[in-house]
């Protein structure tokens, strides 16, 4: 086996040899649903099909097709896994449930995959279960939208689009 010191691409900041490359190959297992997470975003980097395939679900298995992985695993480059939230996962517990994004490149355009991640602990091992998009919150404005010709919250006499709106 070839040493890799190469950061991993989950973003861990250590290198790949010690972080994700051992759950990949198999020589480990992840502890957290977090750990899964970021291997898993390694292998499409990577294009570790069969260990994306591996990790979800066995019940969810059907919905996952190796064509469709691997077209997206070669055809984007994965520049980085962005962790939002967790709630979960953790070494004791049974479920998970992680929000991130997931970086990458694709036909020269920049693109973000935002997704709410299931995960479940079966058997000691955690899986990935199911992915949906998380709930967009809508944004309140406490206070009324300042027009480009109205005079400045600032005091300044001036209007907002002279003064703070530039």
């Amino acid at each position: 086996m070839s040493v890799d010191f190469d950061p991993c691409p989950c973003g861990s900041g250590r290198d790949y040899d010690r972080c994700c490359r051992p759950l990949i190959d198999g020589s480990q297992t992840a502890d957290t649903a977090e750990a899964l997470l970021r291997s898993r975003f390694s292998a499409y980097a990577r294009q570790q099909v069969d260990y994306i395939l591996q990790t979800v679900a066995p019940s969810q298995r059907h919905q996952h097709h190796p064509d469709a992985i691997r077209s997206w695993a070669r055809n984007a480059t994965w520049n980085r896994l962005e962790i939002l939230n967790v709630e979960g996962g953790g070494p004791e517990d049974t479920r998970g449930q992680i929000e991130f994004i997931a970086h990458y490149t694709e036909k020269q355009a920049r693109k973000r995959h935002h997704e709410l991640a299931q995960f479940e602990r079966i058997d000691g091992r955690w899986y990935f279960y199911d992915g949906s998009a998380p709930r967009i919150h809508q944004y309140v404005r406490q206070q009324p939208k300042v027009g480009r010709n109205d005079p400045c919250p600032c005091g300044s006499g001036l209007k907002y689009k002279r003064c703070c709106g530039q």
